[in-house]
């Protein structure tokens, strides 16, 4: 179904929004948009481990604001941060996959 725009897809749309793969718009889009969902899953993790914000963040040394800033995408964290919180802090283990 097209629309007056002329979009048909969710790769049409990111590419009108934010420009076409590769361009510094759209690699800013993504890196956001990576950074949002790894926040996601460290939210959904520490829910499921029944721990508060801060708790986590006792667990694992850190402030309970840059947990909240992390599970909202609003900051960049580093490897070892992320190793930090999901394998100290949350139990679990972590595997990355280039493809």
């Amino acid at each position: 179904m097209k629309k007056e725009n002329n979009i048909t897809n969710f790769d049409e749309l990111l590419e009108s929004k934010y420009g076409k793969p590769g361009t510094t718009e759209r690699i800013n889009f993504e890196i956001k948009a990576k950074a949002f969902a790894i926040g996601e899953l460290i939210k959904e993790e520490r829910r499921l481990a029944h721990l508060t914000q801060q708790e986590l963040a006792d667990k694992t040394g850190t402030k309970k604001s840059f947990i909240s800033r992390i599970e909202n995408g609003h900051t960049d964290i580093q490897l070892s941060t992320l190793y930090r919180l999901l394998e100290i802090g949350l139990g679990k283990k972590i595997s990355i996959s280039i493809a």
